[in-house]
């Protein structure tokens, strides 16, 4: 059984309802997943765990959240080679700009994503909702 975290910050609510969605499609695949709000995880959790998948909305101008949850995020980086790792979040402007960078600095660390990242503008929908439990089923 596969062992799975999903961290994330939301500050609207609609990252956190897409971490629950990603816990739902781990947990149908047969993982053991735990979740974290950003400031509860730390580098020094990464090796408890086979995947982990990381959740945050865009920012500012197309970027992570800067107090908490990208200083964490930048901790595990040297951590995650060989792991299964996701990327999910929601938006509310934009083109999702943010996740395709989110994603390649990822590829550039030398991380293997499972899946492209997951977005949506606003609270996730139908569409979002298969998406994130998707990203979670393949974590698993």
């Amino acid at each position: 059984m596969s062992k799975i975290a999903v961290v994330y910050w939301s500050g609207t609510g609609n990252t956190a309802t897409m971490a629950d969605m990603v816990v739902a499609g781990a947990s149908a695949a047969g993982a053991k997943v735990d979740r974290f709000p950003a400031g509860e995880f730390s580098a020094e959790m990464v090796d408890q765990f086979d995947a982990i998948a990381f959740g945050c909305p865009a920012m500012g101008a197309e970027q992570l959240e800067e107090s908490e949850f990208e200083p964490m995020f930048r901790s595990c980086l040297p951590k995650l080679s060989g792991k299964k790792v996701g990327l999910f979040g929601s938006y509310g402007w934009g083109d999702g700009e943010w996740m395709h960078s989110w994603c390649e600095n990822c590829r550039q660390s030398g991380i293997a994503l499972v899946t492209d990242g997951v977005i949506c503008n606003g609270a996730p929908d139908d569409s979002a909702e298969a998406d994130c439990k998707a990203l979670g089923a393949a974590l698993a």
